[in-house]
């Protein structure tokens, strides 16, 4: 396949695996059947925020299970995200990484809203997420669920291209003593975990992992100074009795990274240094449900989150964040389904600043509330419509209104065809608003930066079409064509006197594509998983815009075509065999070229208790880049992983 595939021979590849599974008549239908019945009945909550089958849910949602990171070999989140193809993923260094979906990708990525058991893991300072604490124990993780299109009814602001929600097993499905570990070439990371119960309403678990990551290299050789080691442990704890649930968990961690190129500069006499990033953190999150007469439900989320950052000699950042959720899911009345809520965050961010670059205020209080409501209408048995809306307020812009209206037709009992139309935004952050580079304190302007007084939120209009269903007894399939508008994003504009920069909104555009995926019952001990991404964005500034590379800086981190295809194989009763092949297209703006690149995993369940692997990542040629300017990028190498789980 190559990487100009236009989208109209891409699509009619995945319809033509499912034909061939149909006619797959001499495979055993009960194992099939029963597979594909498991994956349809998984229920997701990030397209509407309550319990919905995935055969049901009128969105573009991916679910990774737990079982499809086993055997992918993947050992951190960032690497399982690639099996979502709804999502593009870039490495940047030995722990960078450039996630987005439907564009907008970057070292900062700002569109893109991630969960880990419901707690936020944006940061206020720049709307994204750094990759590289987010480090939860990969055995523990139950499914990832990666909706792409606009999510601010339910999930307010920053929830503009996608929600990814991560979520644990409750304690009571990880009792008693694992522990695993594996090295390679280039990673090395070990793990141990205990649960235990309390009669048979309560259970905990505690766990600890640590991880050391090596340099990668530069084209050069040269090493990338981008070294890595952390540490992290926690808790999680679940009760249940009559109606009523409670989860309570909580995370620490500690970690030292080195900096790579074009990080920040120390220069001490001669000799020029590039100084450790420190990152340390922890949280608690408690969430309570009861259960109400009819199906419907109440529940109420808060949790504190603490994050630490010192990228010396630029800055040094610390977060304190405590937010509270309340929710009702209300029982069906009539024709009516509902979903409502409220929430406040209130967010305190001291920021040690430097002659390098300054956030000012240094420290800054920053509160943010919302109110939403959502209703599923069932104007027949085959036919619904959900209309939603938000309200949102922040700091910086005041009242942000967030509406979305879905119409799905399930035409037959696994056929479902959907369109939606919503309305998002992305707030600006501190890096947008309050931002000074150079800053020396008591001395006058001009500075090079002075951040964006004046900034508003960016606004995204979403339009999707979609379809989920089965093609015969074999195979599932689901696509999704999409249009985002944009509008107010985000510049760097030359002052009218020419001596400085600040940040404006003076892009405009749209983007428009295709997601698609196929799941493919092969033959009773072999899957199939292929799944494609088609991307284009046309933007252009806006009158009176002198950002003159936006567009192309912007639209050119993007590949316009990605695909990844998957083989899970069981050679016997004991043993594995899985493959991943696959492809990005090139960058424009830096240039990188496309790659193609090869998966393997070898299983082998040697005892009961223990599982052994071998994995190979990255295995088709020499090593290639994924992101950023060919003077400092990484290049990503062919990597070898053994690794072992022992769980009596």
């Amino acid at each position: 396949m190559k990487a100009q595939l236009p989208l109209a021979a891409a699509l009619p590849v995945f319809i033509a695996l499912g034909a061939a599974a149909t006619a797959a008549r001499a495979l055993d239908p009960n194992l099939a059947d029963l597979s594909f019945e498991e994956l349809a009945n998984i229920s997701v909550i990030s397209s509407s925020k309550r319990a919905v089958r995935l055969a049901d849910a009128p969105s573009s949602v991916f679910v990774i299970t737990a079982e499809d990171i086993r055997r992918s070999g993947a050992t951190s989140i960032p690497e399982a995200l690639r099996l979502a193809p709804n999502l593009q993923v870039a490495r940047i260094s030995a722990v960078g990484y450039a996630v987005s979906a439907r564009g907008f990708n970057g070292t900062a990525a700002n569109k893109l809203l991630v969960l880990i058991d419901g707690r936020s893991v944006y940061s206020p300072l720049f709307s994204g997420v750094f990759w590289d604490v987010q480090d939860v124990m990969l055995e523990d993780v139950e499914r990832i669920e990666v909706v792409s299109g606009a999510g601010g009814t339910l999930w307010g602001v920053n929830a503009v291209d996608g929600v990814i929600n991560i979520i644990t097993r409750p304690a009571s499905e990880t009792q008693g003593t694992l522990a695993s570990g594996g090295a390679g070439n280039r990673e090395e990371h070990a793990a141990v975990r205990y649960g235990a119960g309390y009669g048979s309403q309560a259970s905990y678990r505690l766990y600890a992992t640590q991880s050391d990551f090596a340099h990668t290299t530069i084209a050069t050789g040269a090493n990338a100074n981008d070294a890595d080691q952390r540490h992290q442990a926690g808790f999680r704890a679940d009760w249940a009795a009559d109606r009523d649930s409670l989860m309570v968990k909580g995370d620490l961690y500690a970690g030292i990274e080195g900096q790579p190129l074009p990080g920040s500069i120390s220069i001490t006499g001669d000799t020029l240094t590039l100084g450790n990033i420190a990152t340390r953190g922890g949280n608690l999150t408690g969430l309570w449900e009861r259960q109400l007469d009819g199906g419907g439900a109440v529940s109420l989320q808060l949790y504190y989150d603490h994050t630490g950052r010192t990228v010396p000699p630029t800055f040094a950042d610390n977060q304190d964040i405590v937010d509270v959720q309340f929710q009702v899911s209300a029982a069906p009345w009539g024709a009516n389904a509902i979903v409502w809520g409220a929430g406040y965050r209130y967010g305190i961010d001291h920021v040690d600043n430097s002659i390098y670059v300054a956030l000012l205020p240094a420290t800054l209080d920053q509160k943010w509330s919302n109110a939403f409501a959502q209703d599923e209408i069932t104007l027949s048995d085959a036919l619904k419509l959900t209309l939603g809306a938000r309200l949102e307020r922040n700091d910086y812009t005041g009242n942000e209104f967030l509406p979305t209206a879905r119409l799905a037709w399930k035409s037959a009992l696994d056929q479902l065809l959907w369109i939606s139309a919503s309305r998002t935004v992305r707030a600006p952050s501190r890096l947008d608003h309050d931002i000074y580079v150079p800053y020396a304190p008591g001395l006058p302007p001009p500075d090079l930066l002075r951040g964006g007084p004046a900034v508003v939120s960016e606004l995204a209009d979403d339009y999707e079409a979609g379809y989920r269903g089965n093609l015969g007894e074999l195979a599932t399939v689901s696509a999704t064509l999409y249009r985002t508008g944009y509008d107010h994003l985000r510049t760097q504009e030359i002052d009218p006197s020419f001596t400085y920069v600040t940040y404006g909104n003076g892009m405009r555009g749209a983007t428009m594509g295709a997601e698609a995926w196929v799941v493919m019952q092969a033959a009773p001990a072999w899957r199939i998983n292929a799944g494609l991404s088609r991307l284009r964005q046309d933007l252009q500034l806006q009158p009176g815009s002198n950002d003159l590379t936006a567009p192309a800086r912007t639209a050119g981190a993007n590949p316009d075509l990605w695909w990844i295809l998957r083989s899970s194989h069981d050679i016997g009763r004991r043993t594995e065999l899985d493959l991943s092949v696959r492809h990005v297209a090139a960058l424009a703006e830096p240039a990188v070229p496309g790659y193609t690149t090869l998966d393997l995993r070898l299983g082998w369940q040697a005892l009961p208790s223990l599982e052994l692997s071998l994995s190979g990542q990255n295995l088709l040629g020499g090593g290639h880049a994924e992101f950023t300017s060919s003077q400092t990028r990484s290049v990503i190498r062919p990597e070898a992983y053994v690794k072992a789980v022992w769980h009596p």
